[in-house]
């Protein structure tokens, strides 16, 4: 089972194009850090707006840093239950340990067509799967029902990141799907509930900055260490809500450049963010003792 602090990694990008050197020395440096998994192209990695073609070989890059030293879980969902076959299949052969497939947005699926894109992806791809259940993005929500089916049917959908930001979802998930599904919060500012909740870690966009804080407050939490997890907690709960202050992740890719990791360039329709969120994620970093 998946558990701990995953970064959604960033995607850097230079004069237009991914920066290759600069995405691996930063995969290195999550790593160096404590980061115990990774997770390119995802949202935060902007995989709306790489091509099939650096989708892939970002996830490759990442790969051929961070395979056996730490958990690689590839972005490869779609809303074309074809195309989320393909990048599955090519995440498998690159490497990964496992896909996080997002529920299909725009098109807005009933739960019997969520259930059959993934019966298929799964039936297809022999490799673990996350589902990501995010409704504020795709519109559709998969239900503890559906997903309980799912995991029945398929063992290889072994998990969930649940980015629903209801914190009854997780004990309902536990209790209906059983507790040894895979659940990682896909929301940084509520993990804390969401682990006293049955959750087993969280996928964060806040650990592209602060990877050690992160990866220190789960294995806190695994102690049993409550009042240094409560500390962590506590610190790390203004660079929550500063990354969010603009559309991620221009925030944190703001954020990263100020610790040297990358261009806070992000592509288009994100624009640069403005000079008074540039402060805020700024103060949040000092405060958290990052600069």
């Amino acid at each position: 089972m998946f558990k701990g602090s995953f970064t959604a990694l960033i995607t850097p990008f230079e004069n237009g194009s991914i920066d290759e050197t600069a995405f691996q020395e930063f995969v290195q440096w999550q790593i160096d850090e404590g980061t115990h998994g990774v997770v390119p192209v995802g949202t935060t990695g902007e995989s709306p707006t790489l091509s099939h073609a650096e989708h892939k070989r970002v996830v490759e890059l990442c790969v051929e840093v961070a395979k056996g030293r730490a958990h690689i879980v590839a972005g490869s969902g779609s809303n074309s239950t074809a195309e989320a076959i393909e990048l599955t299949q090519h995440a498998k052969d690159a490497g990964a340990d496992a896909a996080l497939i997002v529920t299909p947005y725009y098109n807005k699926p009933t739960q019997e067509g969520l259930y059959g894109h993934y019966r298929s992806i799964a039936d297809t791809v022999d490799i673990p799967i996350v589902i990501y259940n995010i409704p504020g993005r795709c519109i559709v929500d998969m239900s503890v029902e559906t997903m309980a089916r799912l995991a029945r049917d398929c063992p290889n959908i072994i998990g969930v990141k649940d980015a629903t930001a209801d914190l009854a979802r997780p004990l309902a998930t536990r209790l209906g799907v059983g507790e040894d599904f895979c659940q990682l919060s896909g929301e940084d500012a509520t993990v804390a509930a969401f682990l006293a909740q049955g959750g087993h870690g969280c996928i964060s966009v806040t650990s592209n900055l602060a990877p050690k804080l992160c990866s220190q407050l789960h294995e806190a939490w695994q102690q049993g260490a409550l009042e240094t997890f409560a500390q962590i907690r506590d610190r790390l709960m203004p660079l929550h809500e500063a990354l969010f202050c603009e559309s991620s992740p221009g925030p944190v890719k703001y954020g990263a450049s100020l610790l040297g990791l990358s261009q806070p360039h992000t592509r288009q329709p994100l624009a640069p963010i403005q000079e008074s969120s540039k402060a805020r994620v700024k103060a949040a970093m000092e405060s958290a003792g990052l600069l």
